[in-house]
């Protein structure tokens, strides 16, 4: 049992022989305790004071007093005000750490048949244009928490919703039949995500070269906007679409393949993937039947223009557009078309959309509706709204180009990578695949984890080259501890090192405060799943390599003459590794054995 549980159990039965009060052990959260103070572990006293009428002191010294007597792992305490600080028996952190050892899934638990399905969508990328560094944050951000709700022990299905129909895809079909000449992914050696790109900032450039054209003539911006031949003919081509027509269409289902199959390619490398991709041209459809549903039993009112609206101000919001006069629908009409082919397609018990914090206003009508509508997930979806990343030189635009392109930036990382590692030596005596692997693996996680180390609810700046740094709150730092480690175990057990009995070893300082330390992953992985945040594995990890590095400086490991404190520090490293390696692949950040 993990040392926090066995203390708020401990707890639990010393309030009851003292007080006769029945306290819920899993409410009973220890701390650790802080540095200036005597102790391991610290317990809140105040919830008991009133009901054993004692003053806070008291209250602490007889509960300390309780669990030396009664508990084999508390061996000393002291009480500052409110506030119970315990001494945990030394050798029993071996105790600990044996436990830890022997659990070959440490801090992940299984999913049961009876566990609850959380649906969490992310990436949700539009086919006019490849993904890029905002589109970086939302997937890692979706697929690191997919990862951590399936280690607290959820069924967890991955989706995507794909956003392929609409006057911004249009854009993108009319640039390309005018002025790129047949032009193919296979033609000009481009990705088919980049090349449809390409059209659309095309398409920008030749709009606003008509309308500077029309306004040097005299014409207002918003004349000049309405006047636009080449936005009409886009909306003409969106007509078109909608009505099924074969040459439309056909163009459509080419250029989109184009794109899937550059997402596939960028998706590969990231080691993302879905369980369920769904798509806006075939989810719309549902979306209206749905909102007539609501129309026909009184949820939604349709106005005289023939549109069809929610109202509320029950709620205190405002009204909500669903469907237009013309009867096609809008992002939201979209989004609750997406959720009934969801809800048909599995037992949802909880969605989660990953979605940035621009929508907040979004997603809180949207639960309100499908809740209206008859979706049991609906009222309690969860909008996991997170900032906006932007460079040094600040925000990206899309249409304008100016946008960081996934693609390349992952492969700057990992070119950066090489040279940065190259330069300290650390690709010193491998060879060419070995040099490859090591410079994508460092690469690839010095990107992941720069993006999720911080809180995701914040706004963020990423600035690649710090990222690439060994030292620090970086994955390199972490990846490069790990690889450390690898590297003293392979030593060790080539020397035959390890084996003998810890058990009675009186472990000092440095090693019990490793060890408390990875004791604590568990719990970190339970809050992360709670709170929806990877940035507390990552802080973890960071954390748990910066102790194991002062452990490793100051106890020596190897040199060890003693063979039962060498297996005792052998121990302690090899689930130190063990723990880096779980927490960082929750991240989806792979660690290097060599390096």
């Amino acid at each position: 049992m993990q040392i926090d549980k066995i203390i708020s159990n401990g707890v639990a039965k010393a309030v009851k022989a003292l007080y006769d009060i029945d306290a819920d052990a899993a409410a009973i959260v220890p701390q650790a305790t802080r540095k200036e103070f005597e102790g391991n572990l610290t317990i809140v006293v105040f919830p008991w004071v009133k009901a054993a009428r004692k003053a806070p002191e008291a209250v602490g010294n007889e509960i300390g007093q309780w669990l030396v007597d009664n508990e084999p792992a508390v061996s000393a305490f002291n009480v500052v005000k409110g506030f119970l600080n315990l001494v945990i028996t030394p050798t029993y952190w071996n105790t600990v750490l044996a436990a830890i050892e022997a659990d070959s899934n440490y801090g992940i638990a299984e999913a049961t048949p009876e566990s609850p399905l959380v649906m969490v969508e992310y990436s949700s990328p539009n086919t006019n244009k490849p993904l890029h560094l905002g589109h970086l944050r939302n997937i890692l951000l979706g697929a690191s928490l997919s990862n951590i709700l399936a280690a607290c022990g959820n069924k967890v299905v991955k989706t995507n919703i794909v956003n392929d129909r609409g006057i911004h895809i249009c854009k993108s079909m009319l640039a390309w039949q005018r002025w790129f000449d047949g032009a193919t992914p296979e033609s000009t050696g481009t990705k088919g995500d980049h090349l449809v790109g390409d059209c659309y900032v095309a398409f920008d450039k030749h709009y606003k070269a008509e309308l500077a054209e029309l306004q040097a003539k005299g014409m207002t911006k918003e004349e000049a906007e309405a006047a636009s031949t080449v936005m009409a003919d886009a909306r003409a081509m969106l007509r078109r679409w909608e009505e099924g027509d074969p040459e439309v269409r056909a163009l459509w289902e080419r250029m989109n393949q184009w794109v899937y199959d550059g997402f596939d390619a960028t998706y590969e490398r990231m080691g993302v993937g879905f369980d369920k991709i769904y798509y806006e041209s075939q989810t719309y459809l549902d979306g209206k039947k749905k909102v007539l549903e609501g129309l026909e039993k009184g949820v939604l009112y349709r106005r005289e223009d023939g549109s069809v609206w929610a109202d509320l101000a029950a709620d205190g919001l405002d009204e909500k557009l669903l469907l237009r006069s013309d009867g096609t629908s809008v992002y939201m009409t979209q989004d609750i078309g997406t959720a009934k082919q969801r809800f048909d397609d599995y037992p949802i018990d909880k969605m989660i959309y990953v979605v940035g914090n621009e929508q907040n206003y979004h997603f809180q009508v949207l639960s309100i509706l499908l809740d209206r509508l008859g979706f049991s997930w609906g009222k309690d979806l969860v909008h996991f709204s997170y900032g906006m990343v932007e460079l040094p030189e600040g925000k990206m635009k899309s249409r304008e180009g100016t946008v960081v392109d996934a693609d390349d930036l992952m492969a700057e990382m990992v070119n950066t990578a090489r040279e940065v590692s190259a330069s300290l030596g650390k690709l010193d005596g491998l060879d060419e695949a070995e040099v490859a692997a090591v410079a994508e693996t460092v690469g690839m996680g010095a990107l992941k984890y720069f993006l999720l180390k911080v809180d995701p609810r914040k706004n963020m700046t990423f600035n690649p080259r710090e990222s690439i740094d060994f030292n620090g709150n970086t994955g390199p730092f972490i990846q490069y501890t790990y690889a450390r480690i690898r590297s003293v175990l392979r030593r060790a057990a080539e020397a035959g090192a390890g084996g003998a009995d810890y058990a009675e070893v009186v472990p000092n300082e440095k090693e019990i405060a490793l060890i408390q330390r990875l004791s604590d992953f568990p719990a970190v992985v339970q809050e992360a799943g709670r709170s929806y945040s990877p940035a507390l594995i990552a802080n973890y990890c960071y954390d748990l390599v910066k102790e194991y590095n002062q452990f490793y400086h100051d106890c020596s490991i190897l040199r060890e003459n003693d063979p039962a404190v060498q297996s005792l520090r052998l121990a302690i490293s090899d689930a130190t590794a063990r723990t880096v390696k779980a927490g960082m692949g929750l991240l989806g950040i792979n660690v290097p054995e060599r390096m």
